[in-house]
């Protein structure tokens, strides 16, 4: 029998909290004075637009599909007490959005908040027990290893930084601080997906249409009704006919699953055929541009206007890639779709399979202009656990055999549920952050050496760092010519320019840049 170590701890649950941060005054007459501008002599405004033309402008344009008008209003929410599932699954599945989440890596989850759905519209009161004690348990687990991998963390980080007992006190003290954030980062694997989440969320009034009419195509389908529902709520109290005027009602329809493409015997099945041609990487090629090198310089020539034996390919990529002869790969912003010579990146295309945890899929999902293809849990399931297991576990056993045992609660706890008749959609709800993620994923060299720069560095989320590693790699088998420019940022500013880490104070404390892809990362 499970006791927990806060005995008669209960899970906090409350409905989602949407809130209207910021909008525009008149949003629906902004969009029609938008579409008059079009084909008027002067810039109209809002306050122009009559009745009329609220009515015949707002059905044309949105009806005929011209809804680049409805992208101008922007609406900025608050959203508190909705799920992490719910944010991958659906909020963060579409590149049209911008997001500021609470960090599970570098915040402490001390209370146990989470997305319980209500008795009786989604179970009984026995399999609510069920659900909320696997919840509770996941946070004791949570507890635990945040304690147990703290001593592996000090030590590891001491040593980086040579930092023993008589060093300054303000040092030991950074280590001591580093070393917990790597504990919970670690710790926050057995949290459940159903963990609440805290986050700003910015979209446009198109967004918002869309997000309404395919809220329920997702994992989980009636806690995206009930946030985007609220959160239409809120816009109509501004500016109720930005809604009523067009009949953009949730689809019910998903042909996802159809009895065509539904096979819930299948997870196992499709987990096995995906890993074994991941041929033991992350990250694993599927296809790319053949004749990249080529083509790139190609456009480049024709940016800026040189021919061929002016600018032989070579020096047009060497130009293209090499920060100390092009100022741009060496700028904090990314102004790569900016920059007319850097959109000649955007002929080089790759597409990679790769396997990495929920968690981590949370946040490389946040590269928007690198999309990928990601599951439906509710029909991949797995009736065995499926998970990832970070480095920093495999070196204390008494961790990972906690570890391990969490995996087995969660699978074993989300199995039960199921049996009881529980919808997958519900029963998922407990799977930890762990659980694997296998998703096809595609991007331009542009946005894909944003995320390699970004994703190389020694401060990058483990399985992310991995994958951008593997990437990078086989890059260099195929295109070595453009893969010599590719790494964190040290490795592309030293000896050109300083700081040679951008990363600060946050500064790994290893010199990556002296034997980069070769470095080992510890921690």
């Amino acid at each position: 029998m499970f006791e927990p170590s806060r005995p008669g701890e209960l899970v906090e649950t409350a409905p989602p909290r949407i809130t209207l941060r910021n909008s525009f005054a008149h949003p629906y007459d902004s969009a029609i004075a938008a579409a008059r501008t079009c084909y008027a002599q002067h810039l109209v405004v809002p306050e122009e637009i009559t009745d009329k033309q609220r009515l015949n402008i707002g059905a044309a344009t949105f009806n005929s599909g011209h809804h680049t008008v409805f992208q101008h209003a922007t609406f900025e929410f608050g959203l508190e007490n909705v799920s992490r599932q719910f944010v991958w699954s659906f909020l963060h599945a579409h590149p049209f959005y911008n997001s500021e989440q609470q960090s599970q890596r570098y915040v402490r989850m001390d209370r146990v908040q989470a997305y319980v759905p209500p008795v009786d519209l989604y179970f009984n009161a026995s399999a609510k027990e069920i659900y909320e004690q696997a919840i509770v348990k996941a946070w004791d687990y949570y507890r635990q290893l945040s304690t147990l991998l703290i001593s592996d963390a000090r030590a590891i980080l001491a040593d980086i930084w040579h930092v023993g007992p008589n060093s300054n006190p303000k040092h030991i003290q950074k280590i001591e601080r580093a070393a917990e954030k790597r504990a919970i980062e670690i710790a926050r694997y057995v949290l459940p997906v159903a963990a609440f989440t805290t986050m700003v969320h910015t979209i446009s009034g198109i967004v918002l249409h869309r997000l309404w009419r395919m809220s329920a195509a997702s994992d989980t389908p009636s806690e995206s009704r009930a946030v985007v529902r609220d959160m239409v709520e809120e816009v109509k109290k501004v500016d109720p006919q930005f809604f009523e005027r067009f009949g953009t009602e949730p689809l019910e329809e998903r042909p996802e699953w159809s009895a065509d493409a539904r096979n819930t015997e299948a997870g196992e099945a499709f987990a096995r055929e995906f890993d074994a041609k991941l041929e033991g990487k992350t990250s694993k090629l599927l296809d790319y541009s053949p004749n990249a090198p080529a083509v790139m310089a190609e456009a480049y020539r024709a940016v800026v206007g040189l021919t061929t034996s002016q600018c032989p390919d070579p020096e047009a990529i060497d130009r293209l890639l090499n920060p100390a002869r092009n100022p741009y790969r060496l700028e904090i912003l990314d102004i790569g779709v900016h920059a007319p010579m850097m959109r000649a990146l955007q002929h080089a295309n790759y597409t990679f399979a790769k396997k990495i945890s929920h968690t981590a899929d949370s946040q490389d999902q946040r590269h928007r202009m690198v999309p990928g293809s990601r599951p439906l849990l509710t029909l991949a399931d797995t009736r065995v656990p499926d998970y990832i297991t970070p480095a920093l576990l495999t070196q204390n056993p008494a961790a990972k055999e906690l570890y391990d045992r969490a995996m087995q609660d969660a699978w074993s706890a989300k199995n039960k549920l199921l049996d009881e008749g529980v919808s997958a959609e519900i029963a998922l709800y407990l799977l930890p952050n762990a659980k694997s993620i296998r998703l096809v994923e595609s991007g331009s060299l542009l946005h894909l050496l944003h995320k390699w720069t970004m994703r190389t560095c020694f401060n990058a989320q483990e399985e992310i760092y991995a994958a951008s590693m593997d990437e990078v790699a086989q890059l260099r088998q195929i295109h070595p010519q453009l893969a010599k420019h590719v790494g964190p940022p040290c490795h592309l500013r030293a000896n050109i320019t300083t700081p040679i880490c951008t990363e600060g104070s946050h500064f790994c404390g290893v010199k990556v840049w002296l034997d980069f892809p070769n470095i080992q990362r510890r921690i």
